[in-house]
């Protein structure tokens, strides 16, 4: 299966697992792909997975990504080292909360990459880095980051299954189908007509705080995550005695509170930008190709993009691909687009605030459709 080819780095280990699990083999005669799926797609798709191989692009370059690690700890290090040399008056403390957030949010992609098992060919380093990363510079379990978003890899956008999308329809009404059917279900937890003007004050600046805080320590201790744990006290000892030190109680308060809401709003503009858009329904039981392209798309390539979206902006060829490390994704694109095109398969690509512009057009458009199938008799 395509999905199962995706996620797994070492396939000669995780095949010792599925031998006692085979009951047997098709029949010749039997169809090796369901009626929902393009067995064409499936078969160029497949071919395209070998050549990628082939090139050497799910190989990283461990220079590119110790480089990213070097650049995040001397972020993390200055936004320290200016509270102590220059006081903790207003401006640097400005100062130390630009360069820590940014630190932070770096830190957030190199862990997806870690997740993902991109940087290291050896399942067990990308591990135990993505812990460090994870749950000591960042302080939430690298577990339940893997739990949430394999689920959201392997069924983007598709309601029930993508945890991602779970905020329908308690929080927003999300994609056109699912917003009518609330509509006509009189269901109402929210004003969704207005959800596009509460986005700006609920999502980006409290998903951090709030929702992802207590959920990483809920799932970590139900689930006896006890080394996670450990991994994540390490980060509040190491925060609180560092800052402080140097800050009173309030400001220290104020030091966390608005480093994570401005970690926030850039995390959940960038990791939106790709999907709310896009196609959100119920599962269609597509093929692995079809289900990726109808939930994502691109966002222009430049330096800054690249570094800005840890190169979530290759969306696509990320969820095609989840372990290729991020540094290939631009050479495997022009390859994505050309089978894309052979097959009729919309490739979308935008610029960066079209794509942030997007995410409110979608919340709007949502938004009055769930309103007039709730006003219609």
């Amino acid at each position: 299966q395509d999905a199962f080819v995706a996620f797994h780095v070492d396939k000669v280990l995780v095949s010792k697992y599925l031998k006692p699990l085979l009951i047997g083999e098709l029949a010749p005669d039997q169809p090796s792909v369901e009626p929902t799926k393009n067995e064409m797609l499936v078969k160029d798709f497949r071919e395209l997975h070998a050549t990628v191989e082939r090139m050497g692009l799910l190989e990283p370059n461990q220079l590119f990504f110790f480089l990213l690690l070097a650049h995040i700890l001397l972020l993390d290090a200055a936004s320290w080292l200016i509270l102590f040399y220059f006081g903790t008056s207003l401006l640097p403390f400005v100062f130390s909360l630009l360069l820590l957030t940014v630190s932070q949010v770096q830190a957030s992609w190199l862990q997806h990459d870690l997740g993902h098992l991109s940087v290291f060919r050896k399942t067990k380093w990308n591990h135990l880095l993505h812990k460090f990363v994870m749950c000591h510079l960042i302080g939430a379990s690298a577990k339940w980051w893997t739990l949430m978003h394999s689920q959201h890899h392997a069924k983007p956008n598709c309601f029930h299954k993508d945890p991602d999308i779970d905020l329908h329809p308690f929080l927003f009404a999300l994609g056109k189908k699912l917003s009518v059917e609330l509509g006509i279900k009189k269901k109402k937890y929210m004003p969704y007509n207005h959800q596009h003007k509460y986005f700006f004050i609920t999502l980006p600046p409290l998903l951090f705080p709030t929702f992802f805080q207590y959920h990483t320590f809920y799932v970590a201790y139900t689930k006896k995550y006890w080394v996670d744990l450990a991994w994540m006290l390490t980060f509040y000892i190491r925060f609180f005695y560092t800052y402080g030190s140097l800050l009173g109680t309030k400001t220290l308060n104020s030091l966390i509170s608005l480093h994570r809401m401005l970690e926030s709003t850039w995390f959940v503009w960038v990791s939106q930008m790709n999907h709310i858009p896009m196609d959100i329904d119920y599962d269609k039981n597509l093929d692995w190709m079809s289900t990726q392209l109808q939930a994502t798309c691109n966002v222009e390539q430049s330096l800054f993009n690249d570094w800005f979206t840890g190169h979530l902006n290759f969306q696509i060829e990320h969820h095609l691909f989840p372990t290729m490390p991020r540094h290939n994704y631009w050479k495997v694109a022009p390859l994505v687009k050309s089978l894309c095109a052979k097959h009729g398969i919309e490739y979308q690509c935008k610029p960066l605030l079209t794509a942030f512009a997007d995410i409110v057009h979608s919340l709007k458009s949502s938004g009055e459709l769930w309103h007039d199938a709730y006003l219609h008799k």
